[in-house]
């Protein structure tokens, strides 16, 4: 390894992507994909109507989503390479050599699609009479290039979990026609057209304004469209869910509510399928009786989708592992190939960025320490989200393991739990490592000792802790 282990004890590495991530997604369907679009759509039924008000109640949510795409999202997005840079370089930079010219070309459609959005957006007032059908065609325009911005990344996206025929190949165009990559991207086309019309049902009644007839027309328009798309949100789903590779989707249970919440996997997805119902029957509310339905109520459709993406996003990155790139680069950052070499040679002889290079008896809570930090802090914490302090416990609230039975524990933890990768060290390393985690889980008895008994921690307790 030659590139230094960025860590976020408190936070989780994974979940600073995550962040980044789902931010950016939910800004980015429900606003560009999708909403420029349907922006459009409203803009042609103004013109064809000879509309005005329709027309300036089309550009006040067209300015909405404009501001905030172009802010956030455009944010959220470079937070997305800055933070898969920090945490994985090793898998971005793989994704950047196999897929270069797909990110050529995705970059250049990006640029054109900056350009087309400013068009878009300052000339809709000058764009009058004879020139709104141009402006009518621009919006379609601006929004086939968003489309055509998440049809590229889909391909990488669906790569990174099955990478198919490139495995044997090695060609841009395997990978990008994976297995995964039609079913994805007809699962995300229509999700993002329903978010698109969830978030034109939040703004409809503020961008209509005072006429009672404009608010019940647009909020039936949208509303319909919701409707359309949502069935082809469903079956792309199911064929999403189906394409899925079988070690995949035995890990959703877990990936939806943890391992330890695992039996209530059922329930989860039912929670999930209600908030599917709830769109669905707020949409229909609004179509039927426009006027009738609650304000505060509006607000459900667009919060129900951010729940279902935000659930989509994680059990998506969350399934294919052990894996970042299945077959290909584990979820650790090494990758598969490396690992006899990683095995007999170990991490530490191998990392440029060490603080530890030889295991001796006098410094093995140490190396330990320094293993723990390039193989397990990519996905775990010592006490932040998936802290690893107080996890290596028998059952029933047992004694802690020592250092031999996590070190026995770590060689097989892979068959155990299929979605964590094989430990990639030596065996001397492995010790090691048992010998932190236990020095771990022994300084947290000692400290809960101490305060239930009322007592202050001793200074000279360990503080392994503090050195992550």
């Amino acid at each position: 390894m030659d590139i230094p282990v960025f860590h976020v004890d408190f936070l989780n590495d994974r979940l600073l992507i995550a962040l980044c991530a789902i931010v950016h997604v939910v800004i980015n369907h429900a606003m560009a994909v999708g909403g420029i679009p349907l922006v459009a759509l409203l803009e042609w039924r103004a013109w064809r109507s000879g509309d005005p008000d329709a027309d300036a109640a089309a550009r006040r949510i067209m300015s909405v989503f404009f501001v905030v795409t172009t802010t956030a999202g455009a944010l959220s997005g470079v937070g997305i390479w800055f933070s898969t840079g920090l945490v994985n370089p090793y898998a971005i930079g793989s994704l950047l050599r196999v897929f270069f010219w797909t990110w050529f070309v995705e970059w250049l459609v990006f640029v054109t699609e900056v350009g087309l959005i400013l068009a878009y957006t300052l000339t809709w007032p000058r764009w009058t009479g004879a020139r709104k059908r141009a402006h009518v065609r621009l919006g379609f325009a601006l929004g086939l290039a968003s489309w055509v911005t998440m049809a590229l990344i889909v391909s990488i996206l669906g790569f990174m979990m099955d990478p198919g025929a490139w495995r044997t190949d090695k060609t841009l165009l395997s990978g990008m026609l994976n297995p995964l990559y039609l079913p994805q991207l007809a699962f995300r086309t229509p999700l993002a057209m329903v978010m698109a019309g969830a978030a034109g049902l939040l703004l409809v009644r503020w961008a209509a304004g005072a006429r009672p007839d404009l608010r019940r027309s647009m909020t039936r328009a949208i509303a319909l469209w919701t409707l359309a798309w949502l069935p082809l949100c469903l079956a792309g789903g199911t064929w999403y869910a189906r394409a899925l590779p079988p070690s995949m989707a035995a890990n959703v249970p877990t990936a939806l509510v943890t391992q330890r919440l695992v039996a209530w996997s059922h329930q989860a997805l039912g929670a999930l399928a209600l908030l599917v119902a709830l769109v669905a029957s707020i949409a229909t509310w609004c179509a039927l009786r426009p006027t009738t339905v609650a304000r505060g109520a509006l607000a459900i459709p667009l919060l129900a989708c951010v729940a279902l993406v935000g659930t989509f996003e994680r059990v998506r990155e969350f399934i294919r592992k052990p894996y970042a790139i299945a077959d290909y680069l584990y979820a650790n950052g090494y990758r598969k190939d490396d690992y006899p070499l990683l095995n007999r040679d170990g991490l530490l002889a191998r990392a440029t960025y060490a603080s530890v290079r030889e295991i001796t008896p006098d410094n093995r809570v140490e190396a330990g320490r320094e293993v723990f930090r390039l193989a397990c802090t990519r996905c775990h914490t010592v006490d932040g989200v998936n802290g690893i302090r107080g996890a290596l416990h028998g059952l029933y609230g047992e004694a802690p393991w020592d250092a031999d039975a996590i070190a026995a524990y770590v060689a097989s933890m892979h068959v155990a739990r299929p979605f964590m990768p094989p430990f990639p060290g030596s065996d001397g390393e492995r010790a090691a490592l048992g010998c932190y985690l236990s020095t771990l889980e022994h300084h947290r008895d000692t400290l809960e000792g101490a305060q239930s008994a009322g007592a202050a921690t001793s200074p000279q307790a360990p503080r392994v802790a503090g050195a992550l």
